[in-house]
């Protein structure tokens, strides 16, 4: 309950600084007879409600998840985060195939099935993305083509 009530009153009090920050939208000569604030208020009243709700009607303490299942979701992350930095220099095949790779690992820690399923799903996302798509995507980088 304790942890709703703290995640509520962080919820309200961002909902109210957006909610604030919403009135100090200027608007122009040529604006609509609602103007631009109107939206942004509103947005900032119905997150502040729900913050209000959560405070007042919190549900019973979680069950947070072990030291160990939070290691694993911290290195999923990682992974993901190293993903995305591996794109650019590396092109889409093979980050693709590690980082699918080892979150298969992950799932299911046998290393053959893994590899395998990182390679396929590298090749397929691939394909679907470049060839149905149409998306301009790099399988390799310049520098290990030639």
């Amino acid at each position: 309950m304790l942890s709703d009530r703290i995640f509520g009153l962080v919820a309200l009090m961002v909902a109210l600084a957006y909610g604030a920050s919403a009135t100090q939208i200027q608007a122009s000569f040529m604006a609509d007879p609602v103007g631009p604030r109107t939206f942004p208020i509103l947005v900032g009243c119905v997150a502040a409600l729900c913050a209000l709700v959560i405070i007042l009607r919190p549900d019973d303490d979680p069950e947070w998840p072990s030291l160990r299942t939070l290691g694993a979701l911290a290195f999923a992350v990682a992974v993901l985060v190293g993903y995305a930095y591996a794109l650019g220099p590396f092109g889409f095949l093979l980050p693709t195939a590690i980082a699918s790779g080892v979150l298969s690992y992950q799932i299911r820690p046998r290393l053959l099935p893994a590899a395998l399923t990182g390679i396929r799903l590298s090749a397929g996302l691939f394909a679907i993305f470049k060839f149905i798509l149409g998306l301009g995507l790099v399988a390799l980088p310049a520098s290990f083509t030639g």
